[in-house]
């Protein structure tokens, strides 16, 4: 069996063992084979395996490695989870299904006119900058309430849940909690948090989906 796929098992198995044991109302989160950098060829033991979620972040290569795969794999989700620049919006509509990384109102408007163009619409995550950190992109916490009633009444985007980042080197576990109450306060389902590094613990404040690289295909070379 394939390393990746091995690896895939053994991350699955250990979230069953620490969070049923733990807490028993807690659902296995979906997990996001994040496969940015990596070819087909390391991808496609997970496809043959059955996994169906896959990540990519940048746009040119991810039209280059999965417009073919997704013609012949129909059931196959993909995931944007990196920055979106508003021009590669039309090449983002109709090849992905999930983009994890809505950050301001004017990608908004443009998911919204483009998904109009292909009439397709596609699950997306608002991405909240946790940390408040003049770095990272991501919608002010103070600022949610306004910019999801926006996007959802005046755009029609269908806004499944919110994604993190936090920042690194601290108590990730505070951010994640917060995650969890912000997603109570606008009554969202998914929470897409938890890397290679924290999937344990974000899945123990209720992510629903885990964007897992190094974890499962190795170091990034």
């Amino acid at each position: 069996m394939h390393d990746s796929v091995n690896n895939l098992i053994l991350i699955n198995k250990e979230l069953q063992l620490k969070t049923i044991q733990s807490n028993n109302s807690i659902k296995l989160p979906n997990i996001i084979a994040v496969s940015k950098t990596f070819p087909i060829s390391k991808i496609t033991p997970l496809i043959n395996h059955g996994h169906i979620h896959f990540g990519e972040n940048k746009v040119q290569e991810a039209v280059e490695k999965w417009t073919d795969i997704k013609n012949d794999f129909k059931n196959i989700k993909l995931h944007m989870i990196g920055k979106l620049q508003t021009n590669k919006v039309k090449y983002v509509v109709p090849l992905f299904d999930y983009i994890h990384s809505l950050d301001s109102m004017r990608l908004a408007d443009k998911i919204s006119n483009e998904q109009l163009k292909f009439n397709k619409k596609l699950k997306i995550f608002i991405q909240i900058n946790i940390g408040s950190e003049n770095q990272k992109n991501g919608i002010e916490i103070g600022e949610l309430n306004s910019f999801y009633q926006r996007c959802t009444e005046e755009l029609g985007l269908d806004i499944i849940g919110l994604m993190c980042l936090p920042p690194i080197n601290e108590n990730v576990a505070n951010y994640f909690a917060h995650m969890k109450k912000l997603s109570f306060d606008i009554n969202v389902k998914e929470l897409s948090m938890g890397m290679s590094q924290d999937y344990i613990e974000a899945t123990k404040y209720g992510a629903t989906f885990l964007r897992i690289g190094s974890k499962i295909f190795g170091e990034r070379i």
